[in-house]
């Protein structure tokens, strides 16, 4: 794997965070080495974690050559121009279509994984109904996002995958889990197909299968929070 080696970039996360899994993904797609530090945020976040996100305490973090960068859009915004020669691009060339990414990436964040949180944390029928009627309306303007980004290709980022699709991609276990337990089916193909294939395009990278998160350890993980 190209780069990153002897501890000069180095990936603080925890196994089961969909924004670490952007990181480790972008990573794998850049073909990037590095040493990856479980985080046990629980019971004791670490120095090095305390040292290196002071403001919000959590992960990731990127450490790169004892710089650390926060946020998982902010560091894929990093890995990309850090390492712009090494693998594919995240972001389009044109300044336009890097700015289109970059709003539907924040979209992401900042809309759809909010009101897709209700979902996740209601535990009665009733407030998973009402949660899953508010969060489709998102879904809506995601399948319509992703046929204006892709122009008939099989990415948000065209032909091969890109920001957009790492930040949407990273919530996919989740997503998955979440509809087994719930009853729901987010990406419904007969209602949103163009999402609905995408996510299985998206699965189906080498990027992503080296590293996306096990399916059944998320599913143990989500009903032990209802539990609670």
């Amino acid at each position: 794997m190209a780069g990153g080696g002897g501890g000069e970039l180095q990936l603080l996360g925890t196994w089961s965070s969909p924004w670490v899994i952007r990181v480790r993904v972008a990573l794998a797609m850049k073909g990037l080495s590095y040493e990856y530090i479980e985080q046990d945020l629980p019971n004791l976040k670490s120095e090095l974690l305390l040292r290196s996100n002071p403001v919000h305490k959590k992960v990731p973090v990127l450490i790169h050559r004892g710089q650390p960068v926060c946020e998982s859009l902010v560091i894929l915004d990093y890995v990309d121009d850090a390492w712009a020669s090494v693998g594919p691009p995240l972001l389009p060339a044109d300044p336009y279509d890097r700015a289109t990414a970059r709003f539907w990436a924040n979209y992401i964040n900042d809309t759809f994984v909010p009101s897709w949180r209700v979902l996740i944390r209601s535990t009665t029928a009733e407030q998973r109904a009402e949660a899953f009627k508010s969060v489709v309306p998102h879904v809506e303007t995601l399948e319509r996002a992703f046929g204006e980004c892709s122009k008939g290709k099989a990415f948000f980022g065209g032909d091969a995958a890109g920001l957009v699709d790492v930040a949407l991609g990273g919530h996919l276990v989740w997503i998955r889990v979440v509809d087994e337990v719930s009853g729901t089916k987010l990406f419904d193909e007969d209602r949103f197909p163009g999402l609905a294939a995408w996510a299985e395009r998206f699965f189906d990278l080498d990027a992503v299968k080296q590293v996306m998160h096990d399916a059944g350890e998320v599913l143990k993980l989500y009903k032990g929070f209802l539990a609670k």
